[in-house]
Protein backbone atom coordinates (compact mmCIF):
# COMPACT_ATOMS: atom_id res chain seq x y z
CA UNK A 1 0.00 0.00 0.00
CA UNK A 2 1.13 3.51 -0.68
CA UNK A 3 2.27 5.50 2.32
CA UNK A 4 0.88 9.02 2.32
CA UNK A 5 3.22 11.95 2.44
CA UNK A 6 2.65 14.44 5.21
CA UNK A 7 1.24 17.18 3.02
CA UNK A 8 -0.59 18.39 6.10
CA UNK A 9 2.06 20.95 6.90
CA UNK A 10 0.79 22.88 3.89
CA UNK A 11 -2.55 23.26 5.61
CA UNK A 12 -1.75 23.12 9.32
CA UNK A 13 -1.03 26.81 9.53
CA UNK A 14 -4.64 27.65 8.81
CA UNK A 15 -6.45 24.86 10.58
CA UNK A 16 -8.28 26.91 13.16
CA UNK A 17 -9.64 29.43 10.65
CA UNK A 18 -11.95 26.81 9.21
CA UNK A 19 -15.06 27.91 11.10
CA UNK A 20 -18.57 29.03 10.58
CA UNK A 21 -19.57 32.04 12.63
CA UNK A 22 -23.21 30.91 12.52
CA UNK A 23 -22.48 27.77 14.48
CA UNK A 24 -23.89 27.66 18.00
CA UNK A 25 -21.96 26.57 21.07
CA UNK A 26 -24.01 23.37 21.03
CA UNK A 27 -22.93 22.69 17.44
CA UNK A 28 -19.27 23.02 18.35
CA UNK A 29 -19.71 20.89 21.46
CA UNK A 30 -21.39 18.21 19.36
CA UNK A 31 -18.46 18.27 16.96
CA UNK A 32 -16.06 17.90 19.85
CA UNK A 33 -18.00 14.94 21.24
CA UNK A 34 -18.07 13.37 17.78
CA UNK A 35 -14.29 13.64 17.62
CA UNK A 36 -13.93 12.20 21.12
CA UNK A 37 -16.18 9.25 20.31
CA UNK A 38 -14.42 8.59 16.99
CA UNK A 39 -10.99 8.56 18.60
CA UNK A 40 -12.03 6.17 21.37
CA UNK A 41 -13.89 3.79 19.06
CA UNK A 42 -11.58 3.74 16.03
CA UNK A 43 -8.21 5.29 16.95
CA UNK A 44 -7.55 4.38 20.58
CA UNK A 45 -4.14 3.04 19.52
CA UNK A 46 -3.01 6.68 19.20
CA UNK A 47 -2.89 6.90 22.99
CA UNK A 48 0.86 6.44 23.21
CA UNK A 49 2.21 9.86 24.19
CA UNK A 50 -0.99 10.98 25.87
CA UNK A 51 -3.34 8.81 27.91
CA UNK A 52 -7.03 8.42 27.24
CA UNK A 53 -7.69 10.06 30.60
CA UNK A 54 -5.60 13.11 29.67
CA UNK A 55 -7.35 13.34 26.30
CA UNK A 56 -10.80 13.18 27.91
CA UNK A 57 -9.83 15.82 30.47
CA UNK A 58 -8.79 18.20 27.67
CA UNK A 59 -12.07 17.54 25.87
CA UNK A 60 -14.07 18.32 29.01
CA UNK A 61 -12.14 21.54 29.58
CA UNK A 62 -12.74 22.73 26.03
CA UNK A 63 -16.38 21.67 26.03
CA UNK A 64 -17.02 23.75 29.13
CA UNK A 65 -15.23 26.77 27.72
CA UNK A 66 -16.85 26.80 24.27
CA UNK A 67 -19.87 29.03 25.12
CA UNK A 68 -17.54 31.92 25.99
CA UNK A 69 -15.16 31.43 23.06
CA UNK A 70 -14.98 32.95 19.58
CA UNK A 71 -15.06 30.55 16.62
CA UNK A 72 -11.33 30.79 15.90
CA UNK A 73 -10.58 30.06 19.56
CA UNK A 74 -12.78 26.97 19.51
CA UNK A 75 -11.14 25.63 16.39
CA UNK A 76 -7.73 26.33 17.93
CA UNK A 77 -8.82 24.33 20.96
CA UNK A 78 -9.71 21.39 18.73
CA UNK A 79 -6.35 21.74 16.99
CA UNK A 80 -4.60 21.62 20.39
CA UNK A 81 -6.43 18.43 21.34
CA UNK A 82 -5.55 16.73 18.06
CA UNK A 83 -1.96 17.97 18.29
CA UNK A 84 -1.64 16.40 21.75
CA UNK A 85 -1.18 13.00 20.09
CA UNK A 86 2.18 14.37 18.86
CA UNK A 87 2.19 12.69 15.47
CA UNK A 88 2.74 14.96 12.50
CA UNK A 89 0.32 13.02 10.31
CA UNK A 90 -2.45 13.43 12.90
CA UNK A 91 -3.72 16.98 12.58
CA UNK A 92 -6.55 19.35 11.86
CA UNK A 93 -6.61 20.18 8.16
CA UNK A 94 -7.77 23.02 5.97
CA UNK A 95 -10.15 22.94 3.04
CA UNK A 96 -11.43 26.56 2.93
CA UNK A 97 -14.42 28.06 4.68
CA UNK A 98 -16.67 31.10 5.05
CA UNK A 99 -14.60 32.65 7.85
CA UNK A 100 -11.30 33.85 6.35
CA UNK A 101 -8.02 33.55 8.17
CA UNK A 102 -5.13 35.96 7.76
CA UNK A 103 -1.40 35.65 7.47
CA UNK A 104 1.50 38.05 7.80
CA UNK A 105 3.35 38.32 4.46
CA UNK A 106 6.69 37.16 5.87
CA UNK A 107 8.46 33.81 6.14
CA UNK A 108 10.18 32.88 9.40
CA UNK A 109 13.12 30.51 9.75
CA UNK A 110 14.90 29.30 12.89
CA UNK A 111 18.66 29.47 12.37
CA UNK A 112 21.30 28.44 14.89
CA UNK A 113 21.54 32.03 16.13
CA UNK A 114 17.84 32.88 16.31
CA UNK A 115 14.55 33.35 14.50
CA UNK A 116 14.86 35.48 11.36
CA UNK A 117 12.63 36.88 8.63
CA UNK A 118 13.95 34.75 5.78
CA UNK A 119 11.58 36.14 3.16
CA UNK A 120 9.06 38.94 2.91
CA UNK A 121 6.72 40.81 0.64
CA UNK A 122 8.40 43.83 -0.92
CA UNK A 123 6.29 46.15 1.26
CA UNK A 124 8.34 44.96 4.24
CA UNK A 125 11.82 45.01 2.72
CA UNK A 126 13.13 46.82 5.80
CA UNK A 127 12.30 43.76 7.90
CA UNK A 128 13.93 41.31 5.49
CA UNK A 129 16.84 39.52 7.15
CA UNK A 130 16.01 40.88 10.59
CA UNK A 131 16.16 38.82 13.76
CA UNK A 132 12.83 38.58 15.57
CA UNK A 133 13.11 39.59 19.22
CA UNK A 134 9.48 40.02 20.27
CA UNK A 135 5.99 39.50 18.93
CA UNK A 136 3.50 42.04 20.26
CA UNK A 137 5.87 42.70 23.13
CA UNK A 138 6.25 39.03 24.07
CA UNK A 139 9.85 37.69 23.90
CA UNK A 140 10.08 35.35 20.94
CA UNK A 141 11.11 32.40 23.14
CA UNK A 142 7.86 32.76 25.09
CA UNK A 143 5.84 33.19 21.90
CA UNK A 144 7.31 29.96 20.52
CA UNK A 145 6.31 28.09 23.68
CA UNK A 146 2.83 29.60 23.54
CA UNK A 147 2.18 28.68 19.91
CA UNK A 148 3.60 25.15 20.03
CA UNK A 149 0.53 23.36 21.49
CA UNK A 150 -1.41 24.00 18.27
CA UNK A 151 1.26 22.23 16.20
CA UNK A 152 1.15 18.39 15.98
CA UNK A 153 4.88 18.33 16.59
CA UNK A 154 6.61 14.98 16.95
CA UNK A 155 9.73 16.72 18.18
CA UNK A 156 11.49 20.10 18.23
CA UNK A 157 12.65 19.63 14.65
CA UNK A 158 9.13 19.20 13.31
CA UNK A 159 8.11 22.38 15.11
CA UNK A 160 11.00 24.33 13.59
CA UNK A 161 10.20 23.02 10.12
CA UNK A 162 6.43 23.18 10.05
CA UNK A 163 5.20 25.08 13.08
CA UNK A 164 6.72 28.55 12.84
CA UNK A 165 4.12 29.71 10.33
CA UNK A 166 1.55 29.81 13.13
CA UNK A 167 3.39 32.85 14.48
CA UNK A 168 2.30 34.69 11.34
CA UNK A 169 -1.44 34.06 11.83
CA UNK A 170 -3.28 36.64 13.97
CA UNK A 171 -6.02 34.14 14.83
CA UNK A 172 -3.39 31.79 16.26
CA UNK A 173 -1.63 34.56 18.15
CA UNK A 174 -4.89 35.55 19.82
CA UNK A 175 -6.08 32.00 20.50
CA UNK A 176 -2.78 31.19 22.22
CA UNK A 177 -2.67 34.38 24.29
CA UNK A 178 0.17 36.08 22.45
CA UNK A 179 -2.11 39.00 21.59
CA UNK A 180 -4.81 40.21 23.95
CA UNK A 181 -7.29 40.85 21.17
CA UNK A 182 -7.82 39.63 17.63
CA UNK A 183 -6.27 42.12 15.20
CA UNK A 184 -4.67 42.06 11.79
CA UNK A 185 -1.79 44.45 12.43
CA UNK A 186 0.97 42.75 14.39
CA UNK A 187 4.05 44.48 15.79
CA UNK A 188 7.35 42.64 15.57
CA UNK A 189 10.39 43.87 17.49
CA UNK A 190 13.39 43.28 15.24
CA UNK A 191 17.17 43.56 15.15
CA UNK A 192 19.11 44.24 11.98
CA UNK A 193 22.55 45.68 11.27
CA UNK A 194 23.10 46.29 14.98
CA UNK A 195 19.90 48.32 15.38
CA UNK A 196 16.58 47.41 16.97
CA UNK A 197 13.24 48.68 15.74
CA UNK A 198 9.53 47.85 15.71
CA UNK A 199 7.84 46.87 12.48
CA UNK A 200 4.08 46.80 12.12
CA UNK A 201 3.00 44.14 9.64
CA UNK A 202 -0.54 43.87 8.32
CA UNK A 203 -1.92 40.39 7.71
CA UNK A 204 -3.65 39.70 4.44
CA UNK A 205 -6.25 37.09 3.64
CA UNK A 206 -4.29 33.87 3.53
CA UNK A 207 -3.18 32.56 0.19
CA UNK A 208 -0.27 30.60 -1.16
CA UNK A 209 3.01 32.37 -0.52
CA UNK A 210 5.95 31.59 -2.86
CA UNK A 211 7.80 29.26 -0.51
CA UNK A 212 9.33 25.92 -1.44
CA UNK A 213 10.76 23.47 1.07
CA UNK A 214 10.58 26.19 3.73
CA UNK A 215 12.33 29.00 1.81
CA UNK A 216 10.95 31.95 -0.14
CA UNK A 217 11.62 31.82 -3.86
CA UNK A 218 12.46 35.37 -4.85
CA UNK A 219 10.41 36.81 -7.66
CA UNK A 220 7.57 39.19 -8.32
CA UNK A 221 6.56 40.92 -5.10
CA UNK A 222 8.56 38.57 -2.87
CA UNK A 223 12.11 38.97 -1.63
CA UNK A 224 14.56 36.49 -0.11
CA UNK A 225 17.19 37.41 2.45
CA UNK A 226 19.65 35.14 0.64
CA UNK A 227 22.18 36.61 -1.78
CA UNK A 228 20.79 35.68 -5.19
CA UNK A 229 24.07 35.91 -7.13
CA UNK A 230 24.66 32.19 -6.59
CA UNK A 231 22.74 29.17 -5.37
CA UNK A 232 24.09 26.46 -3.03
CA UNK A 233 23.63 22.87 -4.15
CA UNK A 234 20.83 22.05 -1.73
CA UNK A 235 18.69 24.89 -3.18
CA UNK A 236 19.43 24.27 -6.86
CA UNK A 237 17.08 22.81 -9.47
CA UNK A 238 13.89 23.06 -7.45
CA UNK A 239 12.00 22.27 -10.63
CA UNK A 240 13.22 18.69 -10.16
CA UNK A 241 12.55 16.34 -7.27
CA UNK A 242 16.11 15.02 -7.46
CA UNK A 243 19.31 15.67 -9.32
CA UNK A 244 23.00 14.82 -8.99
CA UNK A 245 26.21 16.69 -9.64
CA UNK A 246 29.83 15.59 -9.69
CA UNK A 247 32.27 17.61 -7.59
CA UNK A 248 35.65 16.82 -9.17
CA UNK A 249 37.84 18.51 -6.56
CA UNK A 250 36.36 16.32 -3.83
CA UNK A 251 35.80 13.31 -6.14
CA UNK A 252 32.26 13.30 -4.77
CA UNK A 253 28.84 12.71 -6.26
CA UNK A 254 26.26 14.95 -4.64
CA UNK A 255 22.58 13.93 -4.81
CA UNK A 256 19.71 16.07 -3.59
CA UNK A 257 16.40 14.20 -3.25
CA UNK A 258 13.57 16.29 -1.83
CA UNK A 259 10.59 13.92 -2.10
CA UNK A 260 10.08 10.19 -2.15
CA UNK A 261 8.16 10.44 -5.41
CA UNK A 262 8.98 9.85 -9.05
CA UNK A 263 10.01 12.96 -10.94
CA UNK A 264 7.84 13.40 -14.06
CA UNK A 265 10.98 13.40 -16.21
CA UNK A 266 12.63 10.29 -14.74
CA UNK A 267 11.46 7.78 -12.16
CA UNK A 268 13.49 6.90 -9.06
CA UNK A 269 14.90 3.55 -10.30
CA UNK A 270 16.11 5.10 -13.57
CA UNK A 271 17.62 8.10 -11.80
CA UNK A 272 19.57 6.02 -9.30
CA UNK A 273 20.69 3.61 -12.02
CA UNK A 274 22.35 6.63 -13.63
CA UNK A 275 23.83 7.74 -10.30
CA UNK A 276 25.39 4.38 -9.46
CA UNK A 277 26.55 3.79 -13.02
CA UNK A 278 28.33 7.15 -12.93
CA UNK A 279 29.96 6.25 -9.61
CA UNK A 280 31.21 2.92 -10.92
CA UNK A 281 32.63 4.35 -14.16
CA UNK A 282 34.24 7.53 -12.86
CA UNK A 283 36.82 8.70 -10.33
CA UNK A 284 34.39 8.87 -7.40
CA UNK A 285 35.47 8.38 -3.80
CA UNK A 286 32.34 9.33 -1.93
CA UNK A 287 28.61 9.88 -2.22
CA UNK A 288 26.64 12.59 -0.40
CA UNK A 289 22.88 11.98 -0.35
CA UNK A 290 21.10 15.13 0.78
CA UNK A 291 17.57 14.54 2.13
CA UNK A 292 17.41 17.49 4.53
CA UNK A 293 14.43 18.93 2.61
CA UNK A 294 12.68 15.61 2.01
CA UNK A 295 9.21 15.55 3.60
CA UNK A 296 8.30 12.09 2.34
CA UNK A 297 6.07 10.49 -0.25
CA UNK A 298 5.72 6.79 -1.00
CA UNK A 299 8.09 4.67 1.06
CA UNK A 300 7.70 1.75 -1.35
CA UNK A 301 9.92 3.79 -3.65
CA UNK A 302 12.87 3.71 -1.22
CA UNK A 303 14.08 0.27 -2.31
CA UNK A 304 16.16 1.35 -5.36
CA UNK A 305 18.04 3.86 -3.22
CA UNK A 306 18.90 1.42 -0.45
CA UNK A 307 19.69 -1.62 -2.59
CA UNK A 308 21.69 0.47 -5.03
CA UNK A 309 23.92 1.79 -2.25
CA UNK A 310 24.36 -1.71 -0.81
CA UNK A 311 25.47 -3.03 -4.22
CA UNK A 312 27.89 -0.17 -4.84
CA UNK A 313 30.72 -1.34 -2.63
CA UNK A 314 32.88 1.50 -3.87
CA UNK A 315 30.97 3.96 -1.68
CA UNK A 316 29.19 1.71 0.82
CA UNK A 317 32.12 1.90 3.20
CA UNK A 318 32.80 3.93 6.36
CA UNK A 319 33.84 7.45 5.43
CA UNK A 320 32.62 7.12 1.84
CA UNK A 321 28.87 7.52 2.25
CA UNK A 322 27.25 10.57 3.86
CA UNK A 323 23.56 11.29 4.33
CA UNK A 324 22.53 14.86 5.14
CA UNK A 325 19.39 14.98 7.28
CA UNK A 326 17.49 17.84 8.86
CA UNK A 327 14.31 19.36 10.22
CA UNK A 328 12.25 18.57 7.11
CA UNK A 329 13.32 14.92 6.88
CA UNK A 330 9.96 13.34 7.56
CA UNK A 331 7.43 10.60 6.82
CA UNK A 332 8.54 8.22 4.02
CA UNK A 333 11.98 9.80 4.15
CA UNK A 334 12.22 8.78 7.81
CA UNK A 335 11.73 5.22 6.58
CA UNK A 336 14.51 5.81 4.06
CA UNK A 337 17.06 7.05 6.58
CA UNK A 338 16.07 4.28 9.01
CA UNK A 339 16.83 1.69 6.32
CA UNK A 340 20.09 3.40 5.39
CA UNK A 341 21.14 3.30 9.02
CA UNK A 342 20.12 -0.35 9.32
CA UNK A 343 21.76 -1.68 6.16
CA UNK A 344 24.51 0.65 4.97
CA UNK A 345 27.66 2.33 6.27
CA UNK A 346 26.14 5.81 6.05
CA UNK A 347 27.38 8.60 8.27
CA UNK A 348 24.58 11.04 9.06
CA UNK A 349 25.42 14.75 9.07
CA UNK A 350 23.30 17.79 9.90
CA UNK A 351 20.33 18.15 12.20
CA UNK A 352 17.94 15.52 13.60
CA UNK A 353 14.92 14.43 11.61
CA UNK A 354 11.37 15.75 12.12
CA UNK A 355 9.85 12.28 12.62
CA UNK A 356 10.05 9.73 15.39
CA UNK A 357 12.06 6.69 14.34
CA UNK A 358 8.95 4.49 14.61
CA UNK A 359 5.73 6.40 14.05
CA UNK A 360 2.06 6.55 13.10
CA UNK A 361 1.85 7.66 9.50
CA UNK A 362 -0.98 7.26 6.96
CA UNK A 363 -4.18 8.99 8.00
CA UNK A 364 -7.88 9.04 7.31
CA UNK A 365 -9.99 12.18 6.87
CA UNK A 366 -12.68 12.58 9.52
CA UNK A 367 -15.08 15.48 8.93
CA UNK A 368 -16.75 17.02 11.97
CA UNK A 369 -20.48 17.06 11.21
CA UNK A 370 -21.43 20.67 11.97
CA UNK A 371 -18.35 22.79 11.26
CA UNK A 372 -17.15 20.44 8.49
CA UNK A 373 -13.69 20.89 9.97
CA UNK A 374 -11.52 18.05 8.59
CA UNK A 375 -9.40 16.11 11.07
CA UNK A 376 -6.76 13.69 9.84
CA UNK A 377 -6.19 10.72 12.15
CA UNK A 378 -3.31 8.32 11.59
CA UNK A 379 -3.95 4.59 11.46
CA UNK A 380 -0.72 2.96 10.17
CA UNK A 381 2.15 2.14 12.50
CA UNK A 382 5.54 2.15 10.74
CA UNK A 383 8.31 0.36 12.61
CA UNK A 384 11.73 0.01 11.02
CA UNK A 385 13.56 -0.62 14.28
CA UNK A 386 12.86 -2.62 17.45
CA UNK A 387 10.94 -0.72 20.10
CA UNK A 388 13.98 -0.28 22.32
CA UNK A 389 15.69 1.62 19.52
CA UNK A 390 12.78 3.99 19.02
CA UNK A 391 13.56 7.64 19.69
CA UNK A 392 12.22 11.14 19.17
CA UNK A 393 14.29 11.40 15.99
CA UNK A 394 17.23 10.03 14.09
CA UNK A 395 20.14 12.09 15.38
CA UNK A 396 23.12 12.85 13.14
CA UNK A 397 26.44 11.34 14.07
CA UNK A 398 28.02 14.67 13.14
CA UNK A 399 25.83 17.56 14.28
CA UNK A 400 25.96 20.68 12.11
CA UNK A 401 23.46 23.50 11.80
CA UNK A 402 23.41 26.81 9.94
CA UNK A 403 23.59 30.42 11.08
CA UNK A 404 21.63 33.16 9.37
CA UNK A 405 24.80 34.73 7.97
CA UNK A 406 25.88 31.40 6.49
CA UNK A 407 22.49 31.07 4.83
CA UNK A 408 22.49 34.68 3.61
CA UNK A 409 25.92 34.33 2.00
CA UNK A 410 25.18 30.89 0.47
CA UNK A 411 27.52 28.92 2.66
CA UNK A 412 26.50 25.36 3.43
CA UNK A 413 28.34 24.26 6.59
CA UNK A 414 26.59 20.88 6.52
CA UNK A 415 27.85 19.92 3.08
CA UNK A 416 31.25 21.43 3.88
CA UNK A 417 31.48 19.14 6.90
CA UNK A 418 30.65 16.07 4.81
CA UNK A 419 33.14 17.00 2.09
CA UNK A 420 35.95 17.71 4.56
CA UNK A 421 35.24 14.78 6.86
CA UNK A 422 38.26 12.92 8.19
CA UNK A 423 36.65 10.97 11.00
CA UNK A 424 39.78 10.71 13.10
CA UNK A 425 37.97 11.49 16.36
CA UNK A 426 34.39 10.49 15.49
CA UNK A 427 32.68 7.70 17.41
CA UNK A 428 29.85 6.49 15.19
CA UNK A 429 28.05 4.65 18.00
CA UNK A 430 28.83 6.55 21.22
CA UNK A 431 26.66 4.47 23.54
CA UNK A 432 27.92 1.22 22.01
CA UNK A 433 31.49 2.43 22.52
CA UNK A 434 30.82 3.38 26.15
CA UNK A 435 29.11 0.06 26.76
CA UNK A 436 32.21 -1.76 25.53
CA UNK A 437 34.34 0.20 28.00
CA UNK A 438 31.88 -0.67 30.77
CA UNK A 439 31.91 -4.37 29.92
CA UNK A 440 35.71 -4.33 29.84
CA UNK A 441 35.72 -2.70 33.31
CA UNK A 442 37.67 0.29 31.95
CA UNK A 443 35.75 2.63 34.18
CA UNK A 444 38.30 5.44 34.31
CA UNK A 445 38.40 5.57 30.52
CA UNK A 446 34.61 5.31 30.41
CA UNK A 447 34.12 8.36 32.62
CA UNK A 448 36.74 10.36 30.74
CA UNK A 449 35.24 9.51 27.35
CA UNK A 450 31.67 10.11 28.53
CA UNK A 451 32.57 13.60 29.77
CA UNK A 452 34.37 14.36 26.51
CA UNK A 453 31.50 13.31 24.27
CA UNK A 454 28.82 14.99 26.35
CA UNK A 455 30.63 18.31 25.92
CA UNK A 456 31.53 17.77 22.25
CA UNK A 457 29.18 19.77 19.95
CA UNK A 458 29.35 17.00 17.33
CA UNK A 459 27.14 14.88 19.58
CA UNK A 460 24.87 17.65 20.87
CA UNK A 461 21.71 16.09 19.48
CA UNK A 462 22.34 12.78 21.22
CA UNK A 463 20.41 12.60 24.50
CA UNK A 464 23.12 11.03 26.65
CA UNK A 465 21.13 11.77 29.80
CA UNK A 466 18.17 9.64 28.72
CA UNK A 467 20.35 6.93 27.24
CA UNK A 468 22.43 6.57 30.41
CA UNK A 469 19.19 6.51 32.40
CA UNK A 470 17.80 3.73 30.20
CA UNK A 471 21.05 1.77 30.48
CA UNK A 472 20.82 2.04 34.25
CA UNK A 473 17.26 0.71 34.27
CA UNK A 474 18.22 -2.13 31.95
CA UNK A 475 20.73 -3.20 34.58
CA UNK A 476 18.36 -2.56 37.47
CA UNK A 477 15.57 -4.59 35.86
CA UNK A 478 18.08 -7.38 35.37
CA UNK A 479 18.76 -7.28 39.13
CA UNK A 480 22.30 -5.99 38.54
CA UNK A 481 21.89 -3.43 41.28
CA UNK A 482 25.48 -2.32 41.92
CA UNK A 483 26.29 -1.83 38.21
CA UNK A 484 23.02 0.10 37.89
CA UNK A 485 24.01 2.36 40.78
CA UNK A 486 27.33 3.01 39.06
CA UNK A 487 25.63 4.03 35.79
CA UNK A 488 23.06 6.22 37.56
CA UNK A 489 25.83 7.84 39.62
CA UNK A 490 27.81 8.57 36.47
CA UNK A 491 24.70 10.16 35.00
CA UNK A 492 24.38 12.52 37.98
CA UNK A 493 28.02 13.51 37.51
CA UNK A 494 27.42 14.28 33.86
CA UNK A 495 24.05 15.97 34.49
CA UNK A 496 24.04 17.29 38.07
CA UNK A 497 21.00 19.48 37.33
CA UNK A 498 18.87 16.60 36.07
CA UNK A 499 16.08 15.80 38.53
CA UNK A 500 15.41 12.55 36.70
CA UNK A 501 19.03 11.40 37.10
CA UNK A 502 18.85 11.88 40.89
CA UNK A 503 15.40 10.29 41.09
CA UNK A 504 16.66 7.20 39.26
CA UNK A 505 19.72 6.95 41.50
CA UNK A 506 17.42 7.19 44.50
CA UNK A 507 15.34 4.29 43.19
CA UNK A 508 18.43 2.12 42.67
CA UNK A 509 19.75 2.88 46.15
CA UNK A 510 16.37 2.06 47.65
CA UNK A 511 16.42 -1.29 45.87
CA UNK A 512 19.89 -1.86 47.35
CA UNK A 513 18.41 -1.11 50.79
CA UNK A 514 20.54 2.05 51.07
CA UNK A 515 17.69 4.10 52.51
CA UNK A 516 19.73 7.06 53.72
CA UNK A 517 21.22 7.58 50.29
CA UNK A 518 17.84 7.07 48.64
CA UNK A 519 16.34 9.78 50.86
CA UNK A 520 19.23 12.13 50.03
CA UNK A 521 18.87 11.62 46.28
CA UNK A 522 15.07 11.88 46.26
CA UNK A 523 15.39 15.20 48.09
CA UNK A 524 17.81 16.42 45.42
CA UNK A 525 15.28 15.46 42.75
CA UNK A 526 12.57 17.41 44.58
CA UNK A 527 14.82 20.48 44.88
CA UNK A 528 15.50 20.40 41.13
CA UNK A 529 11.87 19.76 40.14
CA UNK A 530 9.69 21.05 42.98
CA UNK A 531 6.51 21.44 40.92
CA UNK A 532 6.95 18.75 38.28
CA UNK A 533 6.13 15.09 37.87
CA UNK A 534 9.62 13.95 38.88
CA UNK A 535 9.43 15.93 42.11
CA UNK A 536 5.99 14.45 42.76
CA UNK A 537 7.32 10.93 42.27
CA UNK A 538 10.23 11.60 44.62
CA UNK A 539 7.85 12.90 47.29
CA UNK A 540 5.68 9.80 46.96
CA UNK A 541 8.73 7.57 47.31
CA UNK A 542 9.80 9.44 50.46
CA UNK A 543 6.33 8.86 51.92
CA UNK A 544 6.68 5.15 51.26
CA UNK A 545 10.13 5.08 52.84
CA UNK A 546 8.83 6.88 55.90
CA UNK A 547 5.77 4.63 56.09
CA UNK A 548 3.25 7.44 55.57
Amino acid sequence: MKKLTCILFLCLIVSFAWTQSSLSAADWQADLRFLQKTVHEDYSFLFKKITAEQFDAEVETLAGAIPAMQPHEIAAGIARIVASFQYGHTAVGFRGGPVPFHQLPVNLYQFSDGLYIEGAHKDYEKALGAKVLKIEGMPVEEALKAIRPIVPAENDQYFKAYGLSFLCIPEALHAQGITKELKNEITLSLEKDGKTFDQKITAAEARHFPTQYGFVQQGGDWLSARDQTETPLYLKNFDRIYYFEYLPEQKTVYVRQSQVQDDPEENIPAFYDRVFDFIEKNDVERLVLDVRLNGGGNNYKNKPVVTGIIRTQKINRPGKLFVIIGRRTFSACQNLVNELQNYTNAIFVGEPTAENINFYGDNRRVVLPNSKLPVFLSFAWWQDKPQWENDDWLAPQVAVDMSFEEYRTNRDPVLETALNFSGNDLVLDPMGYLKELFMANKLDVLEQEAKRMVSDPKYRFLDFNSKFNQAGYDLLNGNQIEPAIYVFTLNTKLYPDSANAWDSLGEACLKANQKDKAIEYYNKAIALDPDGSIGDNARNMLKQINGK
